[in-house]
């Protein structure tokens, strides 16, 4: 089991793709689970979809992913549709946790 556990919110999938693909070059983390939601903005919103990518490695990989996944998305969304948290040890029973989401992992 991984110490920590990183959260990264974007507006579009194809943004949450580009992200990723970056960390986990970047870093070795392990992309736990993806899920998606509604923006706050409804129908307004100019990308109708929220991405929610969890991942988890050793801190200071998380931290150089959340990094690198922010800059990214940085590229083709403004800050203010970009969230990263990091949890740097995780309590136990959280990884059953981080497995849930609707796109579905292979």
């Amino acid at each position: 089991m991984a110490n920590a556990v990183g959260l990264l919110e974007v507006l579009g999938y194809s943004v949450a793709l580009a992200a990723m693909d970056q960390a986990c070059k970047a870093a070795d983390v392990k992309i736990e689970a993806m899920d998606c939601n509604n923006p706050a903005s409804g129908d307004q919103a100019s990308i109708p979809v929220v991405i929610q990518v969890k991942f988890t490695g050793n801190v200071s990989d998380v931290r150089i992913a959340l990094d690198v996944a922010r800059t990214e998305a940085g590229k083709y969304i403004t800050d203010d549709e970009i969230v990263t948290r990091l949890i740097s040890h995780q309590a136990p029973g959280l990884e059953k946790l981080l497995a849930t989401g609707k796109v579905k992992l292979p």
